[in-house]
């Protein structure tokens, strides 16, 4: 087991360059599955989940090669021989389920262990099942696992998502691109990770339209190729940095980023004070004193990310006076609550609202990540802490940030990767 240890706050200084979106390259991942010739994925993040996303792709039987020197993964799927995503893979990673819309337009059957990963609410999979049922397959569930087969082609239907999913949308649009007729998908989430992976099956011969606005169709066609695909940047990590800049009175040029994806972070950091500059693929954020309090309420996209919930909620036990955030998007989402306090913060939890009583300093101390983004808010409150910090469980950062304490590092953050 590894642990970061942050030594003292210090302003952070420099340019970082963030990675390709985690969000984006499994469900393109995944997608690979559909095609009959390779496929080629580039700006691929180095991460845990990334890494047992291609253990789980090769356990199907497709043939899966990294090239870490160009940060891309080449995946060959024509010949696919499991249909069964075991339990020891699917429990460390929830994205294993999104499997299941590729195998079963492919192959015509898939067997899933119910899925793992973060551990921020019960994340139902209800939607994904609703939508194979309407394209016609039939599902079965026991044992811990759950299992999709269709006796014919799918058939394509108007589904309607009693919420914006995103695994529900990307899992369903992926089913349907194989399916005979036209699939529509009504209340579809809009996440730009959801336009990445239409792209990515558009390049590959499907015939996807409306992806980024909530009534995505699909025209089903016989078979799909391999393609050369670029993953989009990570928003999330993009934002873990400009908060970065921020807790630590900072002046960082974060490259690579999309700005039109970050709106709401922006918008959101701009309230509480900061200088925020955009170019075409850069964002600079600049210290400008005491942050001010404000309320943040999370949305599906393109409102206030759950992603950036924790990281923000640190952020403002430095402002000055209160601010209220309320998470709508998952339950049980607070859990890095209880260790923020540990450094001092004072926040009170009433169900889904957490009420933030500013303060101008965190102490350090000892504490754990609950899970990943839990974890990056633990690394943001250190760098701001007067002391240090140690933070263990760090396992959960690795599945979401690549090489965070050497990015960190690099504008000058005092940080250590410890392992034991």
């Amino acid at each position: 087991m590894a642990k970061y240890v942050i030594r003292e706050g210090v302003p952070l200084k420099g340019k970082v360059r963030v990675d390709g979106a985690k969000n984006s390259v499994l469900p393109i991942m995944a997608a690979s599955l559909l095609g009959e010739s390779e496929s080629i994925i580039e700006e691929v993040p180095d991460l845990y989940d990334v890494k047992m996303m291609c253990e789980l792709i090769r356990s199907l039987g497709a043939e899966v090669e990294t090239q870490p020197g160009n940060n891309s993964i080449s995946f060959y799927a024509k010949n696919i021989t499991n249909s069964t995503a075991p339990y020891e893979l699917v429990n460390k990673l929830r994205a294993s389920f999104l499997i299941m819309g590729p195998m079963l337009a492919k192959t015509g059957y898939v067997r899933v262990a119910l899925p793992g990963g973060c551990a921020i609410g019960s994340r139902p999979v209800d939607l994904h099942l609703k939508g194979f049922t309407a394209l016609g397959a039939e599902i079965t569930q026991g044992h811990g696992y759950i299992e999709a087969r269709r006796i014919k082609k799918l058939t394509g239907n108007k589904i309607y998502l009693d919420f914006p999913s995103v695994g529900a949308t990307e899992n369903i649009l992926m089913a349907a691109v194989l399916a005979e007729g036209q699939t529509s998908i009504e209340n579809a989430a809009i996440e730009p990770e959801i336009v990445d992976l239409a792209n990515y099956l558009n390049e590959m011969g499907a015939c996807i339209k409306g992806a980024g606005t909530d009534t995505i169709r699909i025209m089903g066609v016989d078979r799909l190729q391999g393609c050369t695909h670029t993953i989009i940047p990570d928003r999330i990590e993009a934002g873990t940095f400009m908060v970065a800049a921020a807790i630590t009175n900072g002046d960082v040029e974060i490259q690579n980023v999309v700005p039109d994806h970050l709106k709401p972070i922006i918008a959101k950091l701009k309230e509480t004070g900061l200088e925020i500059s955009e170019e075409l693929t850069s964002i600079r954020i600049k210290g400008n004193g005491p942050l001010k309090p404000v309320d943040v309420k999370t949305l599906p996209y393109p409102g206030f990310p759950t992603d950036m919930q924790a990281q923000m909620t640190s952020l403002l036990s430095c402002s000055q006076g209160t601010s209220i955030v309320t998470e709508t998007i998952f339950e049980n989402r607070f859990m890095h609550v209880s260790e923020l306090k540990r450094m001092g913060a004072s926040i009170k939890i009433d169900g889904r609202t957490a009420v933030i009583e500013g303060k101008q300093c965190l102490t350090g101390a000892t504490v754990k990540a609950t899970d990943l983004r839990a974890g990056a808010a633990l690394v943001l409150a250190g760098l701001a802490a007067d002391g240090a910090t140690e933070i263990g469980e760090i396992q959960h950062i690795d599945r979401g940030y690549c090489k965070l304490d050497q990015k960190l590092k690099a504008l000058g953050a005092k940080i250590e990767r410890v392992e034991e």
